[in-house]
């Protein structure tokens, strides 16, 4: 049998500025990434989202950034890499020691936005991300984009992977995401969406923005949780996946 997880990038609010639907986007998902202060959340928006996960079984990652909270972790930032990897190590920690504090346990990292997409750009990035979660808990998963290769140098550096596509994003031919600040970055319709999905998931094929079909293959599916359709697009998505017949839940390495 086929099996997916579905996650959510979630705990992005920050005191009485709410995003996203977190509560009943929980219900529909088998693992999420909790934002841990640098480009959203705070501590106790962090710790009720922790009690929330563990509440509906769901599995936790660390969602950690650059420090850019005016850009929302979206903006590129030149950093030193000792300096970067101090500061992912930081994250980290604050997120795995506030959910072994209420009894759960933290099982992978997916890197937040800019620091996402950079991460697979420049190896400098990608190293100082590996040596902090390397550094915390070296059974901690990285997860990474589907199709950009990155799986090798991941278990060449002893750590695990899992591959992630995206429900609501286009593709570029090389399999990066199309840049937001372009039109047609994201796929705003659900059906479509849906649709998406299922080439990845089942043919295990994308069409990119240049009309090419491209092979593809995935661990998990995310939804970004700050999006107005975030709801609609796990409560459809996971009906879809499972009268599909696929198994939704959340991934190992075993």
């Amino acid at each position: 049998m086929i099996r997916i997880d579905l996650n959510a990038d979630i705990g992005e609010s920050f005191n009485y500025f709410k995003v996203g639907n977190d509560t009943e986007v929980m219900k529909y998902i088998t693992s999420c990434n909790i934002a841990c202060g640098f480009h959203s959340g705070d501590p106790l928006t962090i710790e009720k989202t922790i009690d929330l996960a563990l509440e509906n079984s769901v599995s936790i990652g660390a969602h950690p950034s650059f420090p850019d909270m005016q850009g929302f972790g979206r903006r590129y930032m030149k950093m030193d890499n000792e300096e970067l990897e101090s500061t992912v190590r930081y994250q980290l920690y604050a997120l795995k020691g506030l959910v072994e504090q209420h009894g759960g346990k933290m099982k992978h990292v997916k890197p937040h936005g800019a620091l996402y997409n950079t991460a697979y750009q420049e190896e400098e990035v990608a190293e100082a991300i590996m040596k902090a979660i390397r550094s915390v808990d070296d059974q901690l998963i990285l997860v990474g984009p589907a199709g950009r290769g990155y799986e090798k140098w991941v278990t060449e550096f002893g750590l695990k992977s899992a591959s992630e596509i995206f429900a609501d994003r286009n593709y570029n031919d090389d399999l990066s995401l199309v840049n937001r600040l372009k039109t047609n970055a994201m796929i705003t319709d659900v059906q479509q969406r849906i649709e998406h999905i299922k080439s990845m998931v089942i043919d295990h094929e994308v069409r990119t923005i240049e009309g090419s079909y491209k092979p593809i293959r995935a661990d998990t599916i995310c939804i970004h949780g700050d999006h107005p359709l975030a709801l609609q697009t796990a409560q459809n998505l996971r009906s879809a996946i499972e009268e599909w017949g696929i198994e939704v839940r959340a991934f190992t390495c075993e």
